[in-house]
């Protein structure tokens, strides 16, 4: 009976195989008529040789066809590749040829004649290398591949590219001819600098669903798919040692409030005159720190269950509303691992990495989202910078006692909005009273919502680094901490910046984030008093 039934399913296989190369088959037919179409057209013109440029695994009259049509280009109604040269004299011109030819034989040589816009489970070819999320090793876990290379593209298992937003740049030095696309990269040297080791919740499918807990042991862990197997497997973590320096922590050094140790804090390098000779000023001081650089790795099913939503609607809102950027969120359901295009973390530790899971440490945490204008440039509308720093000042502290201390940096600019909106914001504000009774209204009539950044996703990197409980929180806010305290880790003390660091156009957004639920162990608002806190209007100035 068992020989019957393979019998019949070697027939059936044999006729699938068989409809799949009619198929191709009606398809290169349908490329060649579409080809003589576009060519018999009056209004298209054929350039360039013709003839196919062969590419290593494509053979067959449809890669024919398909390099045919591709030689085919409609003319331009003007020559746009003349560069008129800003001179007294019209005459002179600076023509710049642009080789039409050179990147039609280059896109050949990159890409499969015919678009792949997406791909099924029952494709045939197509199996996905085993990945099983929160296994207890690297090796039952499995790597996470969404390499497209011909190496590794029928093994893929994730869906997306390594990077985040920084894989269009990638896409554009390929298409420029920079970057070889089958590149390998020599991660020889280039493990840890410090041991971020396995943690209980690495194996907890529930706790890190944002990124990838084996994201910096890749090439150690995964040495057979990267060496024997040739899989295009990349690390998303990268875990380094720097020093860092700030001019507010040198102030801190000079009034007294902090001290070198030589060991957290130490004195920086004398400093060097222009004409090379050393000079006799204070050269400040220095953090040692150790960081990590976090890309984000999705498990959608996580995901969905972090922000209580169906796996569906997700991967359905993410196509849909990125421009249907990734269709196969939506055609690979087997596929439960996304890259996303956006910013990645930052993880700063000071002190010893190995006290951030010893229960018997001091640990002191901020919690800190990006905000350009303040943290590099100092704007004085917000107390971003002046937190960050004061933060900053306490886990050195605390490290100083003997603890340890962590300022995880996310990219979220705007409260994840987008610094364009942000601007929109304080336009609308300086220009409609900015009062803090309005400061979030300003926000919802632009964005439609006061903030995006929610914060469910972001207490994965404290699981990862193994902590089970936080001594100081430096931060106010209540989503943080309540995503926090609802994942596991208790909270033991909070509190908020030091009045005297307040800047002064900063008052209408903390008192209207205090009014609406963030912490102040000093100060209780309501919404009748927001209306008295107003912040200083634009300068009336020319330029």
């Amino acid at each position: 009976m068992s020989a019957v039934s393979d019998a019949v399913l070697t027939q059936i296989l044999t006729q699938l195989e068989a409809l799949q190369v009619s198929q191709q088959t009606l398809q290169a037919k349908l490329d060649v008529l579409t080809a003589s179409r576009t060519s018999d057209a009056p209004s298209s013109s054929t350039t360039g040789s013709g003839t196919p440029i062969a590419i290593p695994g494509r053979q067959g009259a449809a890669t024919a066809a398909a390099d045919a049509i591709m030689s085919t280009e409609a003319p331009t109604a003007a020559p746009h590749n003349t560069l008129i040269s800003p001179s007294t004299s019209p005459t002179v011109t600076t023509i710049v040829h642009h080789d039409k030819d050179k990147d039609r034989e280059r896109e050949r040589l990159l890409y499969p004649s015919r678009v792949m816009l997406t791909t099924y489970p029952d494709q045939h070819g197509i199996k996905p290398y085993p990945l099983k999320w929160g296994a207890a090793d690297a090796a039952t876990r499995g790597p996470v591949i969404c390499s497209r290379l011909p190496s590794s593209i029928k093994q893929r298992n994730a869906i997306g590219a390594h990077s985040g937003s920084y894989s269009i740049y990638r896409a554009l030095a390929i298409a420029m001819g920079t970057l070889d696309p089958s590149h390998k990269p020599d991660y020889s040297k280039t493990e840890p600098a410090v041991p971020i080791p396995p943690q209980p919740a690495w194996a907890d499918p529930s706790k890190i669903v944002s990124f990838d807990p084996w994201g910096h042991l890749v090439p150690q862990v995964y040495r057979r798919e990267l060496e024997e197997l040739g899989l295009d497997v990349r690390p998303s973590i990268a875990v380094t040692r720097a020093h860092m320096k700030l001019s507010e922590i040198d102030e801190a050094v000079r009034k007294g409030s902090l001290q070198v140790d030589g060991k957290i804090l130490l004195k920086s390098q004398p400093l060097v005159n222009a004409d090379g000779t050393q000079s006799t000023d204070d050269p400040g001081v220095e953090i040692s720190i150790s960081k990590a650089a976090v890309e984000p790795v999705w498990y959608l099913p996580g995901v969905a269950e972090r922000f209580g939503i169906s796996e569906g609607l997700l991967r359905r809102a993410l196509f849909e509303d990125t421009g249907g950027m990734y269709p196969e969120l939506v055609t690979r359901p087997d596929i439960k691992v996304f890259l996303p295009p956006i910013g990645n973390l930052t993880a700063y530790i000071f002190g010893n990495p190995a006290y951030l899971s010893d229960e018997t440490k001091e640990l002191t945490l901020r919690v800190h989202d990006e905000c350009n204008g303040s943290d590099v440039f100092g704007s004085d509308i917000c107390t971003c910078k002046p937190y960050l720093t004061y933060a900053i000042e306490e886990c050195i502290r605390g490290a100083q006692r003997g603890g340890v201390g962590l300022v995880v940096y996310f990219r979220k600019e705007g409260r994840a909005l987008g610094e364009v909106t942000k601007y929109l914001v304080y336009n609308l504000r300086k220009r409609g009273g900015d009062s803090a009774d309005k400061y979030f209204k300003a926000t919802e009539l632009i964005a439609g919502v006061k903030d995006m950044r929610f914060q469910a996703l972001m207490p994965d990197v404290l699981h990862w680094l193994g902590i089970k409980k936080i001594d100081n929180m430096v931060s106010m806010s209540d989503m943080k901490y309540n995503a926090i305290v609802q994942s596991g880790i208790p909270i033991h003390k909070r509190y908020d910046i030091p009045e005297h660091l307040l800047p002064p156009d900063s008052r209408v957004e903390i008192d209207a984030k205090i009014a609406a639920g963030y912490f102040s162990a000093t100060k209780k608002l309501t919404e009748a008093d927001l209306v008295k806190t107003v912040g200083r209007t634009w300068e009336e100035t020319e330029h």
